[in-house]
């Protein structure tokens, strides 16, 4: 049984997610992901203005004259929202949760997708995959996918993007457009992202918080790790500490940034507190104007 807080919560999150989609995103999304494919239709007489790489010598051959093929664009999409459901999820400092923030990015892309009549399927992932949505189509299966993003509650608490990846790997065959929706505060999960990469439209949205960048002055504070529960002591009032801090997560931040240029991936960043509508927007007209 859902709770009336959380109906009430997911009933938000459409109004709000809906709305944007219909006003700021409209058009944008289709623009961006115009179809896996083109499908072959027929053949018939080449005409003037048509492309050479078009003719089918074979069948030009057989009746003596050029003849060309022609495809038609195959419009209908797969999308599957790939989250990290881990316990660093639970943590935000600017009036909102990572999690939050990701249920409103799954909810929107959810949204584009079946507005384009696509189909969206859901996989919610700790340090293994533990809730499967398939891919459906509908108003109403589109609820589902916002209910487990806001109401799942997972068994593990630490992250494995390796194997998320190789989850997709083994049960995706046909090619999707893949939102990976995670910090990525992980490692070691480069080899099977390649092949994943090599299947699917892979597209990963790094969620990431203002403090866990920069250590704010608040001098003595325990801090502990979600994933881990490991407790430690930071003197946050040093100059010495925040400085180390910010280099390290510059230094990560970069690693990963770097990670995607070598595979050719345009991710799109995002952080807590801080509107997705923009970074969003500008990745699909990016996408748009490369095609």
């Amino acid at each position: 049984m859902v709770p009336v807080e959380l109906l009430k919560k997911i009933r938000r999150i459409e109004i709000r997610t809906s709305h944007m989609v219909n006003d700021v995103l409209a058009g944008q999304y289709h623009s961006a992901f115009k179809g896996r494919g083109m499908e072959f239709e027929e053949v018939r007489e080449y005409q003037i203005g048509d492309d050479v790489r078009t003719i089918d010598w074979n069948v030009s051959a057989r009746y003596g004259k050029p003849y060309v093929k022609k495809f038609r664009e195959e419009r209908e999409l797969t999308v599957m929202l790939l989250v990290d459901m881990s316990a660093s999820q639970g943590f935000g400092t600017r009036q909102q949760l990572k999690r939050e923030l990701v249920a409103e990015i799954g909810a929107t892309l959810a949204f584009s997708a079946i507005k384009n009549n696509d189909k969206v399927g859901l996989a919610c992932f700790t340090d293994e995959v533990e809730k499967v949505v398939p891919a459906k189509k509908g108003a109403t299966h589109v609820l589902r996918v916002i209910r487990e993003l806001l109401y799942y509650q997972p068994a593990g608490t630490s992250t494995d993007l390796a194997a998320a990846f190789d989850h997709l790997n083994k049960t995706m065959k046909r090619r999707s457009v893949v939102f990976v929706v995670s910090d990525f505060q992980a490692a070691g999960y480069e080899r099977p992202m390649r092949v994943a990469r090599s299947r699917h439209d892979l597209i990963p949205i790094v969620i990431t918080d203002a403090c866990e960048q920069e250590l704010p002055d608040v001098g003595l504070i325990e801090l502990r790790d979600g994933e881990t529960g490991e407790m430690v002591l930071v003197d946050t009032s040093s100059p010495r500490i925040r400085a180390q801090y910010a280099k390290r997560t510059t230094a990560l931040a970069g690693e990963r940034n770097q990670l995607f240029r070598r595979m050719d991936i345009d991710s799109i960043q995002v952080r807590t507190g801080e509107s997705f509508v923009g970074p969003l927007t500008r990745f699909f007209r990016a996408r748009e104007a490369r095609k």
